[in-house]
């Protein structure tokens, strides 16, 4: 089977995923987008969620400008009213949903005695809050349903600690264990959860980052790559948003409790477990 993308240019779909309604939150660019345009070319039904409305619908339209198999969505992960809304309207638009990507964050670098309370807050509520709002939300449909698959996006900082990142840090380490209880309690339902956790990924996030902690540790950007961002890989890569993608689909496609309430590290050796 295949569908048009707005470019006019055919997409060969398989089966890994096919015809499962996914959801995924800060997909309008970086990884979020990867994933959504991989589980699109795996069959898969595509509900772009983001902050910026226009920036998701275009998103969308990138994988079928028809809006039978992608839509967007705005949603401020937050509010829950608006995650309420979006996720209504992506029962509305295809009748359920199967998997759910938590993948909405920021990224804010400050040593942790110059950390602003309200900064803190900021970062904690679209990681944390954000992944409750949304995990609540989809949980219900998928108990509905009897059947679901959560996936959060954490990070290498969901295992280790790097300075300047205290929020950061805290934030993707919850996600481990907000994983772990969501895995406990959606077992009888058919719901499974799990964590990816990425290395250092060249998304805008990280882009933003580098001269930040340049401007910190005062380094030059090439520096901080060499020296903090993949000092500890075993190759001096980058992961790849295609490296995180495949991890989704894998994930989202396991067939069975035997893989839930677990984090995979996806990093290029910079964390190994």
């Amino acid at each position: 089977m295949t569908f048009w993308t707005g470019t006019r240019r055919a997409l060969a779909v398989s089966s890994r995923l096919q015809d499962k309604v996914a959801v995924i939150t800060g997909a309008a660019s970086g990884i979020g987008k990867e994933i959504a345009l991989t589980f699109a070319r795996e069959g898969a039904r595509v509900v772009i969620a983001d902050l910026d409305r226009d920036r998701a619908e275009a998103a969308a339209c990138d994988i079928d400008s028809s809006g039978r198999r992608a839509i967007g969505v705005a949603m401020d992960v937050t509010s829950e009213e608006q995650v309420e809304a979006g996720m209504s309207r992506a029962i509305e638009a295809f009748g359920g949903i199967d998997v759910l990507i938590s993948n909405a964050g920021i990224q804010i670098v400050a040593p942790l005695v110059e950390f602003e309370f309200a900064q803190w807050r900021k970062l904690m509520n679209i990681h944390l809050d954000g992944a409750f709002l949304t995990t609540r939300a989809a949980l219900r449909q998928m108990y509905r349903q009897k059947s679901g698959s959560v996936i959060y996006m954490g990070s290498v900082h969901s295992k280790e600690a790097s300075p300047l990142k205290a929020p950061y840090v805290t934030a993707k380490h919850g996600l481990i264990g907000l994983a772990k209880v969501v895995a406990r309690e959606g077992a009888a339902h058919g719901v499974r959860a799990n964590v990816i956790c990425p290395g250092f990924v060249r998304t805008p996030l990280v882009e933003t980052q580098i001269p930040e902690q340049a401007r910190e540790l005062g380094l030059s950007e090439e520096e901080v790559v060499r020296t903090v961002t993949l000092k500890q890989t075993v190759d001096g890569e980058f992961t790849t948003v295609a490296d995180v993608a495949e991890t989704a689909t894998f994930l989202a496609a396991f067939p069975s409790n035997a893989l839930t309430g677990q984090s995979i590290v996806v990093s290029h050796g910079w964390s190994m477990q």
